[in-house]
């Protein structure tokens, strides 16, 4: 079994809405209880933890009121990585926590599975896409060089480790007042190998306004 942590305390600034991304509605249902209602209906899910903004607990408590499996919402950091280490120093020790983003909806339960089962084989998992485009290095407007797309994948998250192995790498990054990008850049630090699981191109994150004509054309494809 694993426990998920939500970081669900940022701005929405590139969706322009005024608010919090995660309490805009897609086909009626918020986008926050979408993503936790993912994890409380999979079955090796035991625990959800949420950071949030204080000002924004009461709400997010209220909206999540109905689902079992959401044990606490911590007040999150100024960064989503002092968020997600706010809950981490909270928990119980588990086998795996999972970290994901409170804006992706659209994540599968068999995405899921084979995270779960990564994370207990390898120590570190993450979910990821191959990249469709090519990918430009630029520099002062200008290419700088062309990677291979082969080599190139799209991260995603949820994001599965050992307890041990994450909270090694959030310790050490708080030593070294290191700020990554995502989970995986703290726990590849530590030297640890980070094992990467195909999922879907369904699984986005919703940041900006073209976003959500997206996310109705997901709802449309699972409910056809």
């Amino acid at each position: 079994m694993y426990t998920v942590i939500i970081p669900a305390a940022g701005q929405g600034r590139r969706m322009g809405c005024g608010h919090n991304k995660v309490f805009l509605e897609v086909d009626g249902i918020p986008v926050i209880r979408r993503t936790v209602e993912a994890f409380q209906s999979h079955n090796k899910c035991a625990a959800i933890y949420l950071a949030a903004k204080e000002q924004e607990i009461t709400q997010l408590s209220h909206l999540l009121r109905d689902i079992p499996k959401v044990k606490n919402i911590i007040v999150g950091g100024s960064e989503r990585q002092y968020s997600i280490y706010n809950v981490l120093k909270e928990i119980p020790e588990t086998t795996i926590v999972m970290v994901h983003d409170g804006a992706r909806p659209f994540i599968s339960h068999e995405t899921l599975d084979e995270l779960y089962e990564a994370a207990i084989a390898h120590k570190a998992a993450i979910a990821a896409v191959p990249a469709k485009d090519t990918i430009k290095v630029v520099t002062d407007n200008q290419v700088a060089s062309t990677p291979d797309r082969q080599t190139l994948w799209l991260v995603q998250t949820p994001q599965a480790f050992t307890y041990n192995v994450l909270q090694a790498a959030y310790r050490l990054a708080e030593d070294d007042a290191y700020l990554g990008t995502d989970d995986a850049s703290l726990v590849e630090r530590t030297g640890m190998p980070v094992h990467v699981v195909e999922s879907s191109y369904d699984n986005i994150k919703l940041t900006t306004p073209e976003d959500l004509y997206f996310a109705e054309a997901i709802l449309r494809k699972r409910e056809g």
